[in-house]
């Protein structure tokens, strides 16, 4: 079954059907005809029906209620849970950082290291 998709193979003058010349041709255009014009029908269906849910959405986005009130209460946010904090992986940060006052330099001389007494 394997040499009926062969395409490299070139097949024997006994295996085509013997048909007038002419008429082959004739048929084959004619196919090639339908073939070309079922194409171009399905085309401008399918441009037909994308036209159509164009339409369709432009038209609700139209009738749409711009800004919709809710039906219901915004509730508040529950507290996310962390399992890495739960578990003790991680200490528990809080949710704004605590601001850390920064090192001002003082104005008195460094002491000298060592043993060597200032006094001398």
């Amino acid at each position: 079954m394997g040499h009926f998709f062969d395409m490299s193979r070139k097949p024997a003058p006994g295996e085509l059907p013997e048909v007038p010349g002419s008429s082959a041709r004739r048929a084959r255009n004619i196919q090639r005809l339908q073939i070309g014009a079922t194409g171009v029908i399905l085309m401008i269906l399918l441009v037909a029906l994308a036209s159509v849910v164009s339409n369709r959405a432009a038209r609700t986005d139209a009738t749409a209620v711009p800004e919709a009130a809710p039906t219901t209460e915004p509730s508040a946010m529950a507290p996310q849970n962390d399992p890495l904090v739960e578990a003790g992986v991680v200490p528990d940060l809080p949710a704004t950082p605590v601001a850390t006052p920064a090192a001002t330099p003082s104005s008195a001389a460094p002491e000298p290291a060592g043993d060597v007494d200032p006094a001398e």
